[in-house]
C-alpha cells in the first residue's frame, strides 16, 4: 500500500526536497514504495515529493519490458545535450492534462545509487526526459513551468475543469 499522490496546488510540490545523507534501509523502503506507486500509475518515473516525502529521491524506468528501475538519490545533471527532444508529459499530481515539453535529448546525471555509491550515468530519449522531469520535481518545479505563461494558464484552467 503506497501513500496517496500529493495533489496540485499543494505547496509541498513547490518546496525543494532535502538531500539524502546516506542510503539506509528506510531509504530503500521509500524507493520500494515509489516503484509500487509508479507501476500502479503506470508511469516511467516518480519523485518522492510526489508522495509527500520531502527527500531528493527519484526513480525512473523507461524500459519497454519494465523491471529496469534506476534508483537515484540527490540527482544532479552534469551535462545536457544540445539536441532537443519533445515528449508529451503529465503528472499524477495534476491528473487529466498533459503538455508537449521540449528538453535535452540526453543528459549525464550524478547520483547516489541504491548501494550508496556515487554514480555518473548517461540517460537518452525517454529515460532522459523522465530523469529531467523527476529532477524538476525535486527542485519544486512542475513540467508545466516549462510552458509559456499563456499555455501554462490554459493547462491549469483545463485541469481545474477536469477536477470539477
Amino acid at each position: 500500500m503506497t501513500r496517496p499522490f500529493v495533489m496540485w496546488p499543494d505547496k509541498r510540490l513547490r518546496t525543494p526536497a532535502a538531500p539524502v545523507g546516506a542510503i539506509t534501509d528506510d531509504i530503500r523502503a521509500i524507493w520500494a514504495e515509489m516503484v509500487e506507486a509508479m507501476e500502479a500509475m503506470p508511469g516511467v518515473g516518480l519523485a518522492a515529493v510526489q508522495l509527500g516525502i520531502p527527500l531528493q529521491l527519484a526513480i525512473v524506468d523507461a524500459s519497454s519490458a519494465r523491471g529496469q528501475v534506476v534508483r537515484l538519490a540527490n540527482p544532479v545533471i552534469l551535462h545536457s545535450s544540445i539536441e532537443p527532444r519533445e515528449y508529451e508529459e503529465a503528472s499524477p499530481n495534476l491528473p487529466g492534462v498533459s503538455a508537449v515539453i521540449t528538453r535535452p535529448r540526453a543528459v549525464t546525471v550524478r547520483f547516489l545509487n541504491d548501494q550508496g555509491v556515487e554514480e555518473d550515468r548517461d540517460f537518452v530519449g525517454l529515460w532522459a526526459t523522465s530523469v529531467q522531469h523527476q529532477i524538476d520535481h525535486l527542485a519544486g518545479k512542475m513540467y508545466f513551468d516549462r510552458l509559456s505563461k499563456v499555455k501554462r494558464d490554459m493547462l491549469l484552467r483545463r485541469a481545474a475543469k477536469v477536477r470539477g
